[in-house]
């Protein structure tokens, strides 16, 4: 039997939900991810009623769990909503309100920042909506900070998402947020989808992508990504792209949303966040590795990203760290590489450390039980070499001469 999270995901739905959203939700918090040294998360639906019908009457959902299950969660999300305009039912906007009294954490996808509003536990927060539904937002909700260009908002107990695809960028900040970067990475390869997008709702809006597939920056993303290190600027990714860095700023805007020297921060930082998860505490070494250049600069664009210092990062994510929990036995072959050698600096008292997330395909599962391998025999011991040949024995003075003198008799006992 699975081991019960220790953090509870509850999903509410009412009629007319999408099961987009939904999907996204039991995809990325209601998945059994065995391959992840962490316990996930323990997610459960509920709504008003025991039967809803989703979305244009597509299916229907049976036996849901009443919103008393809202009592007992962690975090709480809310599905966008077919009329955001329709205020939802009293009990659904009671059950929010209790939960955020009580610090639970609060999630919207796409318009469901309608029923947060509503709810009134986004007055005075930042937040974000569909962008084709911010003026109505705005005029309904006057006291929300509202952010209509952007992918999702993070504002501490509230964190809200655009349209129905930013569901998953929120999903996967929430996964970064509870685990680190390095399982947010693991989980996003495992969707097919980049743990981050910069830019936001704004690049949809009015710069879509080109359909000219020789503009497309996936190579050189690609190549940049393997030398953060080096001294690679946007002069640098510009000559490589054989453009100039005027044209590369226009295809960084009109495919990312962002500019060139903006996309190398995110990816160095995000770089370094996974040195630190790994157990790296030299912060020279980490702003060297990263590209960032100097410790100073890795404080202040780690701190510009999450809010925290390098020293609360490791305590927060790294191996051995708070959020460690215990180490698995480690498991070697061929292809690991050797363990780096232990620098002698003191670590600070916590658990013992996660095992690291490895994507070797030789680190296979070990076998079911059952279905062990046979020990290994020993090897068989080697054939007794064979006697030599006995050579003619010599006479006369040359026995003499070649026999042995005999050894002194042992001395006699008392």
């Amino acid at each position: 039997m699975a081991k019960e999270s220790s953090h509870r995901v509850v999903m509410i739905v009412s009629a007319g939900s999408n099961p987009f959203e939904m999907g996204v939700a039991t995809e990325l918090f209601g998945l059994r991810r065995p391959e992840l040294p962490v316990d996930w998360y323990d997610f459960a639906l509920c709504s008003p009623t025991p039967t809803v019908r989703m979305h244009a009457g597509f299916f229907q959902l049976s036996d849901v769990s009443g919103l008393d299950a809202v009592d007992r969660a962690d975090t709480v999300i809310v599905p966008n909503r077919p009329d955001p305009l329709e205020d939802p039912g009293p009990e659904v906007l009671a059950a929010i309100r209790r939960a955020a009294a009580r610090g639970a954490r609060l999630v919207s996808f796409c318009t469901g920042t309608f029923t947060l509003a509503a709810a009134g536990v986004l007055d005075g927060r930042r937040a974000t909506t569909h962008w084709r539904w911010a003026s109505a937002f705005t005029a309904r909700h006057p006291r929300v900070d509202l952010q209509p260009d952007v992918l999702f908002v993070d504002d501490g107990q509230v964190i809200t998402a655009a349209g129905s695809a930013a569901a998953l960028d929120t999903a996967l900040h929430l996964v970064r947020a509870d685990h680190g970067a390095e399982i947010a990475a693991a989980v996003s390869r495992r969707l097919v989808h980049p743990a981050h997008r910069d830019g936001g709702q704004r690049q949809f809006i009015e710069h879509p992508l080109p359909e000219v597939a020789d503009a497309s920056l996936a190579p050189l993303l690609d190549w940049a990504a393997g030398h953060l290190a080096e001294g690679l600027d946007v002069s640098g990714l510009a000559a490589r792209a054989a453009v100039s860095p005027a044209t590369l700023h226009r295809r960084f805007r009109a495919q990312l949303g962002t500019t060139p020297l903006a996309w190398l921060t995110e990816q160095r930082t995000t770089l370094a966040c996974r040195l630190m998860e790994r157990g790296e505490d030299r912060l020279d070494v980490i702003a060297r590795t990263s590209g960032l250049g100097t410790a100073t600069n890795l404080r202040t664009q780690l701190r510009r990203r999450t809010g925290l210092t390098p020293t609360e990062y490791r305590r927060r994510f790294a191996a051995g760290g708070e959020a460690g929990g215990a180490r698995a036995p480690e498991r070697r072959c061929a292809c690991a590489r050797p363990a780096e050698p232990d620098s002698g600096a003191p670590r600070s008292p916590g658990p013992l450390p996660r095992p690291r997330v490895t994507m070797d395909p030789c680190h296979d599962a070990p076998p079911a039980p059952g279905n062990q391998p046979p020990p290994r025999r020993p090897p068989a011991p080697p054939p007794p070499r064979p006697a030599p040949a006995a050579s003619p024995r010599p006479t006369g003075s040359a026995a003499a001469a070649s026999t042995p003198a005999a050894p002194p008799p042992p001395p006699a006992r008392p």
